[in-house]
């Protein structure tokens, strides 16, 4: 496989470990909180990073790429909107108003589309841009429940919910400007050193935070190491694939496919929980599908 197609099998792997990360993290909330449960996957994580750098400093053969100050202020960006993404979606979970504020944050690739244009002058093709436009219309009308509609959620749930897709957005974003920025190495080097420094970043600002402002949540993420491993190890995993589909394609089309994330947890919920699948979201399915299947035909 050449590697103008191989951006698809990493984002699925991607999608798929992100899956497994969230659950995961989700067990975690019920005895650290959410916060705690938040930060295990950068704090857990860097090691693993670290590790896989080291492996791939062996394996390829390559010296570590030296950063430098273009490249350090897109790993700084990156990490501080993952970081503020996140806050802003748990700031929306308090609302109570989460699906609402899930459909204006599947908003994300059509803000990375437009993000990457304008700081990384990424092209994309009229079908590829389509298709994100298609398959994020199909994530927001599968996020809406019946009696959610968006006219009805307030102003403090839309705000949330569209600056949090935002900021996920200019976190892809800072992540694929820092690895162009680097000035040699493989894809794969490259990725995997930004990745060593984003979750290095993370780890460093969120320690930080919560020495000052949560200690609770600190001590509690030290004592739950045991789940909190797996959380890191997987959360590690699912960036390594997503910084990897960075370096090889636009952030957009990394993050639309990504959107197949919906349908494995859609299918993790009807097998595991037998829950129905309603018509609209068997609509937002087809949607999405259709969507990123313009997005693979609009990649020539």
């Amino acid at each position: 496989m050449t590697s103008s197609y191989l951006w698809i099998p990493v984002t699925l792997a991607a999608a798929a470990a992100q899956t497994g990360r969230n659950a995961t993290q989700r067990r975690l909330t019920q005895t650290i909180g959410t916060v705690g449960a938040t930060q295990v996957r950068f704090l857990y994580g860097f090691p693993f990073a670290l590790l896989a750098l080291g492996l791939v400093r062996i394996l390829f053969g390559e010296p570590i790429p030296a950063p430098q100050g273009t490249f350090l202020l897109f790993v700084l960006a990156g990490a501080t909107a993952q970081i503020l993404a996140t806050a802003l979606m748990l700031a929306a979970m308090r609302e109570r108003s989460f699906s609402v504020v899930t459909a204006y944050m599947k908003t994300e690739p059509v803000q990375v589309a437009l993000f990457g244009i304008v700081i990384l002058g990424d092209v994309l093709s009229p079908g590829a841009a389509l298709g994100i436009a298609v398959a994020t219309l199909g994530v927001v009308l599968m996020s809406l429940k019946p009696g959610s509609e968006l006219s009805a959620a307030g102003l403090r749930p839309t705000i949330y919910g569209i600056a949090s897709g935002a900021f996920f957005a200019l976190a892809a974003i800072g992540f694929r400007g820092a690895i162009l920025a680097l000035p040699e190495g493989s894809f794969v080097m490259r990725s995997t050193a930004t990745l060593a420094w984003a979750l290095g970043t993370q780890t460093a600002l969120l320690l930080v935070w919560l020495g000052l402002f949560d200690r609770k949540a600190l001590v509690e993420s030290f004592k739950a190491w045991r789940p909190s491993l797996g959380a890191g190890f997987l959360g590690a995993l699912a960036s390594q694939f997503w910084f990897i589909g960075f370096s090889l394609t636009t952030a957009a089309n990394v993050r639309t496919l990504a959107l197949v994330e919906v349908l494995m947890a859609q299918a993790v919920s009807h097998r595991l929980l037998s829950q129905a699948t309603t018509r609209r979201e068997i609509l937002g399915m087809v949607l999405i599908l259709a969507g990123v299947g313009m997005l693979l035909l609009g990649q020539h």
